[in-house]
């Protein structure tokens, strides 16, 4: 049985997020066998949105798809962006009249793989549609392109996800989690089909706060003030994500499995997007 493999990369934060990708993309792509990358961008551009230099940046270093989540509007330079291109998404379940678009296609050898960009509603703040009939009314139009189709689905709690895998499964090929942070060990294939996986993780500082620097987060926690975050350059720096096996003929996977890279001495030093 012929069969690809589709590598998801966690939420990237900032340049460091970024200088891990760029380091270590191809040794990944390598290792597994890797025939495409999704990569989840929304906090690459000083740990709070993305711009359109960042979304080609990804582009040259090996992904085929960026997508993002609630922080995508941060930096108002890629609305034009987004309205133009199909390699970056955002939530397919934001008002129709927001700028660009949620699900995309992109040829893959001779296969095409859709991708779906969804943002839960439990614990995050923006009023949007629902995202189980969204992610409904998408696959109407993404499954008569292929049967290949990857959901990030970027929500705050497990048991919204964990629903959108089961509502899913046997009609995707994998749904897997971003948001969070911090990469989960319950990957699995669902009975019908679909790879699942709580959380990606992200790419960013290990030892800072969900990559961002610790001090002001504590702070902010202490005394409930408003400080300023910025992203954490320390080392060690992960990478994680994870890839899935799937069979092309009908779109289900076979396999999947988790990715975790960590760099004890890469040196990033902040630039214009972090400050």
């Amino acid at each position: 049985m012929k069969t690809i493999r589709v590598l998801c990369i966690g939420d990237v934060v900032g340049a460091t997020g970024r200088s891990m990708f760029q380091k270590h993309i191809d040794r990944v792509r390598k290792a597994h066998s890797i025939d495409a990358v999704i990569v989840n961008g929304e906090n690459s551009a000083g740990g709070r949105g993305i711009t359109s230099r960042i979304v080609k940046f990804f582009v040259n270093n090996g992904a085929n798809v960026v997508t993002t989540g609630n922080h995508i509007w941060q930096k108002k330079e890629v609305y034009k962006y987004l309205g133009e291109s199909s390699d970056l998404l955002r939530p397919a379940n934001y008002p129709s009249g927001c700028p660009g678009k949620g699900v995309t296609t992109f040829t893959c050898g001779p296969y095409v793989i859709g991708v779906l960009n969804i943002q839960g509603r439990v614990f995050m703040k923006d009023q949007i549609d629902c995202p189980f009939r969204s992610a409904e009314s998408a696959l109407s139009f993404l499954r008569t392109k292929t049967p290949i189709i990857i959901v990030d689905f970027h929500a705050e709690v497990t048991s919204e996800k964990m629903a959108m895998g089961h509502f899913l499964d046997g009609k995707v090929s994998a749904v897997v989690g971003t948001h969070t942070h911090v990469q989960t060990a319950d990957e699995r294939v669902l009975p019908g089909g679909t790879a699942f996986m709580t959380d990606l993780g992200m790419t960013g500082s290990l030892n800072g706060m969900l990559g961002m620097q610790r001090d002001a987060i504590m702070q902010n926690f202490l005394n409930q003030m408003p400080v300023k975050f910025k992203v954490c350059t320390e080392s060690p720096v992960i990478m994680t994500g994870a890839w899935i096996e799937i069979d092309p003929s009908n779109g289900r996977a076979v396999n999947i499995e988790r990715v975790k890279i960590v760099d004890g001495e890469l040196s990033v030093s902040e630039d214009e997007d972090d400050k």
